[in-house]
């Protein structure tokens, strides 16, 4: 019965994207054969006020009757262009996370059960909600620090019953992704259950309030010696899995540029901060917010920009750490053929092609740019032309670089908000020099070194352990080409039972399809 829910919600949503025009809205003009047909057939039964909406209206109409988990689920594939094309992802980009308030009794409801204490023990005050998202909802409020006056905080709680719905629409993703999987050969590359997979586990952590307070945590403790930069304090005593306490923000938000030039501030020194604090967060630490829109930033009196809102994040390793700074400097110095190995030794692009050729592609995007003004170069335009190029060479899906230059157009296009003549070059050059000096020089091959004797150590110390593993592999494999591959009796039983969920499952899809198309010829009848 869970299966047959789960395509009835996904006929359920289809249906209201055909409605509400987001399918005629594609461009179907040079579809064959069925998707054309099906496409002609969606403009027929769109509302005929759709017409009049561009697409991004359409989208942002059709997921506010889909509800919350489609908001996250367009904000999510906003960060997969690779998945959904550059278009529909600038498109889904403009989705905005603004819901209805739900009750302040089941908000303090929600605070009692997670934290075990009633809501006056906790807060001196404790007032209405200031704003509301798909996931939760944020509260003023106010603690007792035992001095004069109370401390004002602000109190973040998870949305009611917000758990059980993504639960059940996740599983209409999961089968839309083993559907295209199986139907549509072509996209397999894509790797749509695997992207279902990842929005599962943003999703999982976005919901667990005391995740998003730890990173909070974490940049906060990498970035307190940084200049004009900071996040909130967490009140961890406050906090838990439906609840979240940090301190209150006091200032302007990023996004009305009109009361930061009234106050006083340089608008050109805050772009400049912002580009470098998410530049040094991305190379030196490895840990960025990877949503920091306008609407996410708030600028104190003193100058110092402050980020909320962690519920996404992106992490970069090491290794991909060093190649986003060669690749920058390669571009900065028209050294070509580096970037191109670059790519070939991170192991990004398959072997077989041929580095000459692939470097010839990369000056195609880099040339142009020495040709324009320091002024005009976009870093973030010229990573999205390095991954519309790399797909040409077959290189992988890398979904944390793809969320690193989501957020990169972001902040680059907040910061040229601030300064419509702002300098991305200049202003990136001296966080990522020092990055390559520490890392790329002597100092980072002296780490590296030093990094490979602890890994050649730790290696010597497991040595009687992997000489005993490799024994017991070596008397396996002797006893299966003795006697043959044999499955257990569980192993047979649990195959069998996953091929009649499967037969079970494609019968079950074509009464549902029957179903819908029989809905769809009495609306039309």
């Amino acid at each position: 019965m869970s299966t047959v829910g789960a395509y009835l919600r996904l006929a359920r949503a289809g249906w209201i994207l055909v409605r509400e025009g987001v399918v005629a809205a594609m461009p179907g003009d040079q579809l064959e054969g069925m998707p054309r047909f099906g496409w002609r057939v969606a403009k027929v039964l769109s509302r005929r006020r759709s017409a009049r909406r561009d697409r991004p209206e359409r989208l942002a109409q059709a997921v506010n009757r889909l509800g919350p988990s489609y908001v996250k689920l367009g904000q999510f594939l906003a960060t997969r262009p690779d998945v959904v094309g550059h278009d529909m992802a600038r498109d889904l980009s403009s989705l905005q996370d603004r819901m209805d308030t739900f009750p302040e009794t089941q908000a303090r409801a929600s605070i009692e059960s997670s934290l075990g204490l009633s809501v006056d023990e906790l807060f001196v005050q404790f007032d209405g909600p200031v704003a509301a998202a798909s996931i939760a909802q944020v509260h003023e409020a106010f603690v007792d620090t035992g001095g004069a006056e109370p401390r004002k905080v602000a109190v973040k709680v998870i949305r009611p019953g917000v758990r059980r719905r993504f639960q059940n629409d996740l599983e209409s993703y999961f089968l839309a992704a083993h559907l295209q999987e199986r139907f549509m050969p072509s996209t397999r590359r894509l790797k749509p259950v695997k992207v279902a997979e990842t929005l599962a586990q943003v999703t999982k952590i976005e919901m667990d309030l005391r995740l998003e307070a730890a990173a909070i945590s974490e940049i906060q403790e990498n970035t307190k010696d940084d200049p004009g930069f900071r996040v909130p304090a967490v009140d961890w005593q406050r906090t838990g899995r439906d609840v979240m306490t940090l301190e209150w923000v006091n200032g302007t938000k990023m996004s009305n540029i009109d009361a930061l030039r009234d106050a006083g501030h340089d608008l050109e020194a805050l772009a400049r901060t912002l580009i470098q604090s998410f530049l040094r967060h991305t190379l030196r630490d490895g840990f960025f917010h990877a949503d920091m829109h306008p609407g996410n930033l708030f600028v104190e009196d003193d100058g110092t920009i402050v980020a909320v809102d962690f519920g996404i994040t992106g992490r970069i390793g090491r290794k991909e750490r060093h190649f986003l700074a060669e690749i920058l400097y390669g571009f900065i110095t028209r050294d070509f053929r580096r970037v191109a190995e670059v790519h070939f030794e991170a192991g990004y692009v398959p072997a077989h092609h041929d580095v000459a050729a692939f470097a010839q592609a990369l000056r195609a995007i880099g040339e142009p740019i020495h040709g324009q003004s320091a002024e005009t170069i976009s870093m973030a335009r010229l990573l999205t032309l390095l991954f519309e190029v790399t797909e040409l060479f077959d290189m992988q899906t890398r979904p944390e670089l793809l969320l690193l230059q989501k957020t990169m157009v972001v902040v680059e296009g907040v910061a040229r908000t601030l300064d419509p003549h702002f300098n991305m070059w200049k202003t990136a050059e001296p966080v990522v020099s020092d990055w390559i000096a520490a890392n790329l020089g002597p100092r980072g091959m002296l780490r590296d070194a030093g990094e490979g004797v602890s890994a050649l150590v730790s290696l010597v110390r497991q040595g009687p352990d992997l000489a005993a593993r490799t024994e017991r592999l070596s008397r396996e494999i002797d006893t299966m080409a003795q006697k043959g591959l044999r499955f257990d009796p569980e192993t047979a039983e649990a195959i069998g039972r996953a091929e009649a969920r499967h037969s079970r499952g494609g019968r079950v899809a074509l009464w549902v399809i029957a179903i819908a198309l029989a809905a769809i010829a009495w609306q039309l009848s």
